[in-house]
């Protein structure tokens, strides 16, 4: 639901006088998150990750990731295990993409 503030100024002109190219709203009626395209995928990789024993590597199949490349997924991964403070390593081969925990450094 979308609520305007009105307010009693007759013209909206900006920083340098000329008028505002777009409208304003109310910034606490906005959503302020949102899940990416890829939010299950990351978060069923996360769940696997998050009890995955060291020396273990989980394998996603590439036929199975909605048509992401294998830059894309490593890419979207590695963005959410850092979020997530997960070290991580990752491979690949034609068929499968593999993911494990790096060891402590």
């Amino acid at each position: 639901m979308w609520y305007y503030c009105e307010v009693a100024v007759t013209k909206s002109i900006g920083g340098d006088g000329s008028p505002l190219k777009y409208k304003r709203v109310p910034s606490a009626d906005l959503k302020s998150s949102r899940q990416g395209r890829h939010h299950e995928l990351m978060a069923g990789i996360l769940n696997d990750l998050v009890t995955l024993p060291i020396g273990s590597a989980i394998q996603i199949p590439l036929n199975e990731v909605g048509g992401l490349s294998v830059a894309k997924l490593r890419s979207a991964v590695m963005r959410a295990t850092a979020k997530k403070g997960i070290s991580i390593e990752s491979s690949s081969d034609k068929k499968n993409f593999y993911i494990w925990k790096s060891k402590a450094k």
